[in-house]
């Protein structure tokens, strides 16, 4: 007997020695920065580079990919298995048993390890889930219809009706499964128009994004903005284009996740996109070490929450579903939608009346409202994998058919930035002043969104002009005529402040014959606005 117990003793020791666990390894350095900078269609495409110049974004050290030399290290390290990386943070996502990844602070390009079990980090986590879709893939008994209601409900049909139907706007949709999207009729028009981009599946590491039929999630998501069956069924965004990006596990629920969708958003940038869609959320983890509280859902917290900040912060528009929590113990909205910087979209039914089901805000979200407004996921209409239109429960679907619904209203007032974009939406929805937890600021009217941005104070600088440009000495601002004064700063591609000017009423020219020749950015800012030109200096 004493000799079983301790063999069991061994054994359950052996165990928790080798337990795997999950961290990201932050790095210290980029040493490739300086070289990638100052050539930036080397780490970025021209898509990515004019939208970031359009909306006065700088290309800094975060668009630089990680130091692969750091990575293949960290391959060969005791234990170490490398499952995911982010250029945004400079960190990558491994797992490994505890002592062999403590084991990598010896490496001298290790800045610090975080745990995703808090326990086991030295410094708190402060410091620096999906639903699995149990309510979403109960389909409800097919009602023949199409997406009236839905498209109706946010006034998104007008601007089709205005020939705003997304055309000229990028949106990556990110998600578990992609099932016969290049296949389906549903999707034909789509594909025909060339507007079904590239794809990739960051959990196998595959450029087929078909090939996981694991899920059939995503599919159903697209549908809602992409589907097109005559008299039958159109999506809020049938001209817009597409990347599909498969970032979630369905057969576990491990924090990686959250690291795929990160990498997926870093490429997502590279490439231009102009907005993100996403119907994946995070609370529980198979490893209760890894658990989230609802208390943590503040945008603080989440490794994806942050990333999603970031991401907005390099110009795009997050779209991110609430949640399906709203009947249980959880209740509020899960991570990344908890982030303050994204749309966060709760779900109604087709009367426009609050679901039980759709997450709610809660005090976690300090300063900010939660969910931000929300659209048709009750019943919503839907085209599954079989090509069949459906209905379906679930903020998953109240997420993208108004995620396409802003993309048609970014295309009709294209000079506005992402922030400025949510702000209309929010200002269109019929309880803007009277917000609550349930509804956030409720419907929003698209249609009005595009009103209220055409009243909007033109901008005292968009007359000006810059001449020449290319530049060998002397700039002049062709059409300059103001009252207050004026600051003109230039900025490098490595994001630094090189030239910085005021002009007062009577100067409209501007020497910069000691500045180096190169590609620059040059900002003008009033009091009340800003304007952003590329400058070319020879």
């Amino acid at each position: 007997m004493l000799r079983k117990f301790t063999l069991l003793l061994l054994l359950l020791l052996t165990i928790n020695s080798y337990a795997q666990e999950d961290a990201w390894v932050y790095l210290t350095d980029k040493p490739n920065e300086a070289t990638a900078l100052a050539d930036p269609i080397s780490i970025l495409t021209q898509k990515a580079i004019t939208r970031k110049q359009n909306h006065g974004i700088l290309i800094d050290s975060r668009d630089v990919p990680v130091h692969e030399a750091y990575i293949s290290d960290l391959k060969t390290q005791t234990g170490i298995t490398v499952l995911a990386k982010s250029k945004w943070f400079n960190a990558v996502h491994i797992r490994g048993n505890e002592s062999d990844i403590n084991a990598l602070m010896t490496l001298p390009f290790v800045d610090n390890i975080d745990f995703v079990n808090n326990s086991l980090d030295a410094i708190s986590r402060q410091e620096i889930n999906q639903d699995k879709n149990e309510i979403e893939d109960e389909s409800i008994a097919f009602t023949y219809g199409d997406t009236q209601n839905q498209v109706e409900m946010i006034n998104v049909d007008n601007l089709h009706l205005d020939d705003f139907t997304g055309e000229g706007i990028t949106i990556a949709v990110m998600d578990s499964g992609f099932t016969n999207v290049n296949t389906m009729g549903a999707f034909q028009r789509l594909r025909d128009n060339g507007d079904l981009l590239d794809g990739y599946d960051f959990v196998n590491r595959n450029t087929d994004v078909y090939a996981n039929t694991a899920s059939s999630h995503g599919t159903r998501v697209l549908s809602t903005m992409a589907g097109f069956v005559p008299d039958e069924f159109v999506g809020t965004a049938p001209d817009a284009s597409y990347y599909l990006f498969l970032t979630e596990d369905v057969g576990s629920e491990n924090p990686v996740e959250e690291s795929y969708w990160v990498e997926a958003a870093e490429r997502a940038d590279s490439l231009g996109v102009d907005m993100i869609n996403t119907s994946l959320g995070y609370r529980v983890f198979d490893n209760a070490n890894y658990d989230y509280t609802p208390a943590d859902m503040n945008g603080q917290i989440a490794f994806i929450s942050i990333g999603a900040s970031i991401a907005v912060e390099k110009g795009i528009l997050v779209v991110v579903s609430a949640g399906n929590a709203g009947a249980t113990a959880w209740q509020t909205v899960g991570a990344p939608a908890d982030s303050p910087d994204v749309l966060s979209i709760g779900a109604v039914d087709a009367n426009g009346d609050y679901v039980a089901f759709s997450s709610q805000g809660s005090a976690a979200q300090v300063g900010y409202q939660k969910p931000d407004v929300v659209a048709r996921g009750g019943s919503a209409y839907v085209i599954d994998e079989t090509n069949t239109i459906t209905q379906n429960n679930g903020t998953s679907f109240s997420g993208p058919i108004l995620c396409g619904g802003v993309a048609s209203l970014w295309q009709a007032i294209p000079d506005f930035s992402a922030t400025e974009i949510m702000d209309f939406v929010r200002e269109s929805a019929f309880q803007f002043t009277t917000p609550d937890q349930f509804l956030g600021y409720g419907i929003p009217d698209l249609y009005l969104a595009k009103n209220i941005a055409l009243t909007v104070e033109k901008n005292s600088l968009e007359a000006i002009k810059l001449f020449p440009n290319p530049v060998v000495d002397k700039l002049n601002l062709i059409g300059l005529s103001f009252l207050d004064e004026i600051k003109v700063s230039i900025y490098n591609q490595l994001g630094q402040s090189v030239f910085i000017k005021i002009l007062q009423n009577d100067y409209s020219t501007i020497d910069l014959s000691n500045l180096s020749a190169g590609i620059y950015i040059l900002k003008l800012s009033s009091e009340a606005h800003s304007k952003i030109f590329k400058l070319i200096k020879h």
